[in-house]
This record gives structure tokens, C-alpha cells and sequence, in this order.
């Protein structure tokens, strides 16, 4: 539960959430996100890159899934990965689903898998994949829709060093190359030392950062 927190996260910012199991980082990415909504308090988006804003408690669920669709890209611990489709087809799949042609989905598809790495993987499925490969799948299908905004909730907690390393080096050269706001929430170190700025939750407040 989270316990008044106030938050302003500035454009092209890199920010990682961290603190003990139970302190409130994934409930605050998920109301960040337009996938919860707070009990009280707002959420105020500048997805435009303009001073105009968008109201979280205003919008209807057709608002909030065209936040989702458009402003925002998701990346989880657990990759969510459609089994039966392919690499590619899971990276097209949030642009098939906001009414994008099929020939558009996948030239975008394989530009940002191309742009992860995987330009040798479009044909196969998720458990043809290693799992860093599959967090990479992952990345590419949360940024296919070219977000303002990537959260991400423990985006290497299944993953070992090397392929911890690797994705993270990943996540820092997107976001240069599509000059993206990151909230990441963690419990890693290493994932937190990567980014500007440390906001340590604790019992649902914001004690530091």
C-alpha cells in the first residue's frame, strides 16, 4: 500500500524505485502505468514533450489503454512471452492490437528486434530462447509501440550476471537512441547503480530520492 507519496519523474530521466519486498515498487509502477488506479491523489502524464498534461483520475479505460498503447512500454521480471507465436509475432502483436496493417506491424517488429539483437531469431518461438533472449523479445515488444516512458519491474530477476549485464547495457543504449523516460523497480544493486536517480521506498513511502 502506498502512503502518500508525491513523485515527479523529468523527461529522458532514469529512475530506479528500490526497497525491501512489500514497500510499495510495484504498486507505484502499476498506477504509473494506467494498470491501477490510486485510492486518492492523480497521476499527471506529459507524453507530448509539451507542458499540456494528462490526467490519470480523468481518463476513461479507453484513455488509459491508448496511455498504454502509445505512451507507455511494459518490461517484467517474467517475460510474457506468447508460447505458441513467434519471436516476431509476439513483437508485432501490441501493434496488430491498436489496429496498426500487418505489413507495417512487421517491418516495425523486425526493426526493433533488429535493434536488440535478435535479427537471427525472428522465427523462433520463446522456448527455442535463452532467457536472455526472451528479456530481449520482452524489450523489443514494450518499445515496437516507440514509448515516452519504459517501466520496468525487475527486469533481471530471472537472469544471471552475464545476461543481467547485457540487458541492462541494452536498456541504457535504447534509451539514448529513443531518448526514453525509465522507471525501474529493483532489489539489484547493479540495477540501480545504472541510473540517475535512487528512490528508496519503505512501508509505502518515499524515504529517500
Amino acid at each position: 500500500m502506498l502512503r502518500g507519496i508525491s513523485l515527479t519523474v523529468e523527461q529522458g530521466e532514469y529512475v530506479a524505485l528500490v526497497g525491501p519486498s512489500g514497500a510499495g515498487k510495484s504498486t507505484l509502477l502499476h498506477i504509473l502505468g494506467a494498470l491501477d488506479m490510486p485510492d486518492s491523489g492523480d497521476v499527471y502524464y506529459y507524453l507530448d514533450g509539451e507542458n499540456q498534461s494528462m490526467r490519470l483520475s480523468t481518463l476513461n479505460e479507453s484513455g488509459r489503454l491508448w496511455i498504454r498503447s502509445y505512451g507507455i512500454g511494459f518490461v517484467f521480471q517474467f517475460h510474457h512471452l506468447l508460447p505458441e507465436f513467434s519471436a516476431l509475432e509476439n513483437v508485432m502483436l501490441p501493434l496488430l492490437l491498436r489496429g496498426e496493417s500487418r505489413s507495417r506491424a512487421r517491418e516495425n517488429a523486425q526493426r526493433m528486434l533488429d535493434a536488440v539483437g535478435l535479427s537471427h531469431r525472428f522465427d523462433h518461438q520463446p522456448m527455442e530462447l535463452s532467457g536472455g533472449e526472451q528479456q530481449r523479445v520482452a524489450i523489443a515488444r514494450a518499445l515496437v509501440i516507440l514509448p515516452r516512458i519504459l517501466l520496468a519491474d525487475e527486469p533481471t530477476g530471472n537472469l544471471d550476471s552475464v545476461n543481467t549485464a547485457q540487458v541492462l547495457d541494452l536498456i541504457a543504449s535504447l534509451r539514448r537512441q529513443y531518448s526514453l523516460t525509465v522507471v525501474v523497480a529493483t532489489h539489484s544493486s547493479d540495477v540501480a547503480q545504472r541510473a540517475n536517480r535512487i528512490v528508496m521506498l519503505r512501508d509505502g513511502r518515499i524515504a529517500s530520492g
